[in-house]
């Protein structure tokens, strides 16, 4: 018997203040170090911005964790979101159908 738990993908924001980021560090401090603006990181944190391949290079680079995890969360929650909206997608779409 499988348990299985609903529970939606997160942006990785919280995987980053949790498991990333240095306990204490503050935004300014991190933006530096990671050569972005604060406004930037501060948009990343606060779920306004999605993680970009280039973001996560630098975490990776300055704080440890692999880009590629981070990479990773942030298409899950990304496919999530579109998911939630396949209804209205697919309503703007016309499908091709392949003769044969």
């Amino acid at each position: 018997m499988t348990i299985e738990f609903n529970i939606p993908p997160e942006h990785p924001a919280g995987f980053l203040k949790d498991w990333i980021l240095p306990e204490g560090m503050t935004v300014t401090e991190a933006a530096k170090r990671l050569g972005v603006s604060r406004q930037s990181l501060d948009a990343l944190l606060n779920q306004r911005r999605s993680l970009t391949p280039e973001m996560a290079k630098r975490l990776e680079l300055t704080f440890g964790g692999t880009a590629r995890l981070m990479l990773a969360l942030q298409t899950k929650y990304d496919l999530y979101l579109t998911e939630q909206r396949v209804a209205e997608i697919a309503k703007t779409l016309t499908p091709f159908k392949r003769a044969g």
